[in-house]
């Protein structure tokens, strides 16, 4: 918690602080990529640079951290603190580069806010920062010691065994560990990351949840192509689609992510939109196996069938467990999914079990809508969980 020293001082300037972060994130991050270029060009997503996207990340978790610590300052917030490390761990990022943070962090802060950082708000933010820092560190290096790692070393060799294309935009990859062994264990939900070489020379890194359950000497993974509205096409997910086939190898990490299926027979309701559905194919996969008879309702939203990818295999995996109800959304549906509404989901009528726990993914806008109608309907907000692909602009939510 914060120190009473401190607390004052960020109640005080939180609105400050609050009101300049985005100037405070942007010229961070222009500050870091001077000193270390190699940062933007092997381990930040370029992408997101571009269209803003890191920068709003980076200002909301900050902000919220130190919301947080002012209205519950007896409590950490995990749920945060986990999906930011797990992110972290998969990139392998090590407990020194905070230090090199820091110090662009709190130069950007000094420079934005000039003589409004006395000695006194620049150490209480300074406590801000080492307290989420520090908590960050420890969870990450708790994930490292679970995967049997190294702190940061988490990449290996993985070779593509079989490619499908599932959709226009999806290709879906089997991987399996070059020197033939197994490719281990995960919690269904989690995601890998893969980084590419690109034509620039350029080391980018994405994550790409595993989509199919554990148990399998391989791993499959789901690519869906991002093209670009407002900003260029997704530079990995472009390069995967052009040049990877049988027989190439990718560098891929250990699995981490905090969207996992929980243990025990508690009813569920799973929902997803477009490419949403990939760690919930690995958790309906799983049941088959593990927990055919748990009550599970699964909802799916997307364009049109021919945009749902692993659409076959997702219906089979459905019928494949007796307690389970498919409730699918198409924008378009057509003649060709009788069993589909057409529009957009809403579970405002669903028949959902007492006690359920949710796990949303999809695109912001489909997460917010169904988290909207699920605390409607009464379902407590910690019952909610949520996977973002890309960066969390949900944190303070």
């Amino acid at each position: 918690m914060l120190s009473e020293q401190a607390t004052p001082v960020v109640r005080a300037t939180l609105p400050v602080v609050g009101a300049a972060i985005g100037n405070i994130a942007e010229l961070f991050y222009r500050r870091l990529f001077d000193a270390h270029p190699e940062l933007l060009r092997e381990l930040f997503n370029r992408g997101n640079q571009a269209n803003g996207e890191q920068q709003k990340a980076l200002a909301g978790s900050i902000a919220a951290f130190a919301g947080m610590l002012l209205e519950k300052p007896d409590a950490r917030p995990d749920a945060m603190l986990a999906r930011i490390a797990n992110k972290h761990a998969s990139l392998g990022i090590t407990s020194d580069q905070y230090k090199i943070v820091h110090r662009h962090l709190f130069a950007a802060i000094a420079e934005v806010l000039g003589d409004a950082v006395t000695d006194e708000v620049a150490a209480a933010w300074d406590e801000v920062y080492w307290l989420m820092a520090n908590a960050l560190i420890a969870v990450e290096t708790r994930l490292y010691q679970e995967a049997g790692a190294a702190e940061g070393e988490v990449w290996r060799r993985m070779v593509i065994t079989e490619r499908r294309q599932e959709t226009p935009d999806v290709v879906s990859f089997v991987l399996r560990p070059g020197d033939g062994r197994p490719a281990g264990s995960f919690r269904p939900g989690q995601y890998v990351s893969v980084q590419v070489e690109l034509a620039d020379g350029a080391r980018q890194i994405r994550q790409y949840s595993l989509s199919a359950a554990p148990g399998r000497p391989d791993w499959r993974i789901s690519v869906k192509r991002v093209r670009g509205t407002a900003g260029p096409d997704g530079e990995v997910s472009s390069w995967l689609h052009e040049h990877a086939h049988p027989g190439d190898t990718l560098t891929v990490s250990m699995p981490f992510g905090d969207l996992v299926l929980p243990e025990g027979d508690g009813p569920l309701l799973l929902a997803s939109a477009g490419i949403g559905n990939t760690p919930v194919l690995a958790m309906l996969d799983h049941l088959t196996c593990t927990g055919p008879d748990r009550r599970v309702v699964n909802v799916h939203a997307d364009r049109t069938p021919a945009d749902h990818a692993h659409r076959e295999e997702h219906l089979d995996r459905v019928r494949a467990l007796p307690d389970c109800r498919l409730h699918l959304w198409y924008e378009s549906p057509g003649g060709e999914a009788p069993e589909a509404a057409a529009g957009r989901a809403d579970l405002g009528d669903l028949d959902l079990p007492e006690d359920l726990t949710a796990y949303l993914c999809g695109p912001l806008p489909f997460m917010r809508a169904v988290r909207g109608d699920l605390l409607r309907r009464g379902v407590p907000a910690e019952r909610i969980h949520y996977e973002v692909f890309g960066p969390d602009l949900w944190l303070g939510q």
